[in-house]
């Protein structure tokens, strides 16, 4: 069978070797696109089931979200899961595709016609540059923007969670997480969005109790807006303090209790702009070490997150080369080893960054540097010793 092999692949690169070679590509990016797909279904359904989706359904569970609206914020996180999955997805197609030609030995063939493998996985490596581009884009472009717009969404919702349209003189009242009363709302009739003469008692500042009545008001993402109103300040024994009368006031009510929702995240910005916001804000009090440390890290791995599909094509290849004497499949076993150990470097270089042990810079670049390093040092040993 081998040999049959052998003397079909010498003929054709005898014939038409430019041809061939470009054959040789084609097979190969063929079977490593259709793993890669495979491994993207499986891996963003794994990650997206364990992690993201069920931290979202726990938020729209918590915060009373429309069904509408929850299943199309999911969409809106699923560019964010793939980020994370075009690395894994191509190590795993490299590693199955390459341990499949090892074991069918058609390795064997393509050598003994003169073809390294340097020439083999020249492919491979193409590939895990296509990936790694498209990975990049994403996280700057695709991500960002699909973040702000369920960020939005869930904030849009929320507000008008508490807005029964249609009905006439009903109250509603907020309660902090100790379960104490912080606002109590009357308003006279909701129609088209529109409230209709409301009164606010805000009980959340000590020793103060502030009234608020509108004539008119509505919501929106930035909060609950109020035309044609005054504000009362009393104190708690009933003394006036002073009034104000107002046009127009924004309030935001219920915001501190939206938890993640309503946090600027890393995530929502592209490179640049998440640096400038760094720099924006590193010189305020609430700006604290901990949190500078995170947006940093996250800053340098919107970089280093997808130079990791190259390092972790490049540790696959020389894994999935199988030996001669052995005859079964170990393409999974490796990559499910190789997802491990990257991971598990990725998580403690992340919480030493995070917690102020070394750099930002190195806390995002560590396990890339590290998965590099291994793949050249196991791609020469296989490249260039008959094995």
């Amino acid at each position: 069978m081998i040999q049959k092999r052998f003397r079909a692949y010498k003929r054709l690169f005898r014939q038409k070797r430019f041809f061939s070679v470009s054959l040789l590509d084609e097979y190969i990016v063929k079977q490593i696109l259709e793993v890669f797909v495979l491994g993207v279904i499986i891996f963003t359904s794994i990650i997206f089931a364990s992690e993201t989706f069920t931290q979202l359904i726990k938020q729209i569970t918590l915060y009373g979200i429309p069904f509408n609206i929850a299943i199309l914020m999911i969409v809106l996180n699923l560019p964010q899961v793939f980020v994370m999955t075009i690395p894994i997805s191509t190590l795993f197609a490299t590693v199955m595709t390459i341990n499949r030609l090892s074991l069918s030995s058609e390795i064997t063939v393509l050598r003994a016609c003169g073809i390294g493998i340097n020439r083999i996985a020249k492919p491979v490596f193409a590939f895990a540059i296509v990936m790694t581009i498209a990975s990049f884009i994403m996280n700057e472009f695709v991500v960002p923007a699909m973040s702000r717009q369920a960020r939005q969404l869930a904030i849009y919702s929320l507000q008008q969670r508490n807005v029964p349209e249609g009905r006439r003189n009903f109250t509603l009242n907020e309660v902090g997480s100790d379960g104490v009363v912080k606002r109590l709302f009357y308003v006279q009739k909701c129609q088209n969005k529109i409230l209709n003469n409301i009164t606010v008692l805000d009980l959340t500042k000590k020793n103060v109790i502030q009234l608020i009545q509108a004539k008119l008001g509505s919501t929106s993402d930035k909060g609950w807006v109020f035309d044609g109103g005054v504000i009362y300040t009393l104190s708690v024994k009933g003394d006036e303090f002073n009034t104000t009368l107002f046009d127009n006031s924004v309030v935001d009510f219920g915001m501190d209790d939206f938890g993640d929702f309503s946090k600027e995240e890393a995530s929502q910005f592209n490179f640049f702009k998440l640096m400038k916001y760094i720099k924006k804000h590193s010189k305020e009090k609430d700006f604290i070490k901990e949190l500078k440390n995170e947006y940093q890290i996250q800053l340098y791995d919107k970089i280093a997150l997808p130079l990791t599909t190259f390092a972790l094509a490049l540790v696959g290849i020389p894994l999935a080369l199988t030996p001669p004497r052995v005859r079964y499949n170990r393409g999974f076993l490796f990559s499910v080893m190789i997802i491990f150990v990257y991971y598990v470097v990725r998580a403690f270089s992340l919480n030493l960054g995070e917690a102020g042990k070394i750099p930002p810079i190195a806390a995002a670049w560590l396990p890339v540097i590290s998965i590099s390093i291994i793949g050249i040092i196991l791609y020469r040993r296989k490249a260039y010793k008959i094995t």
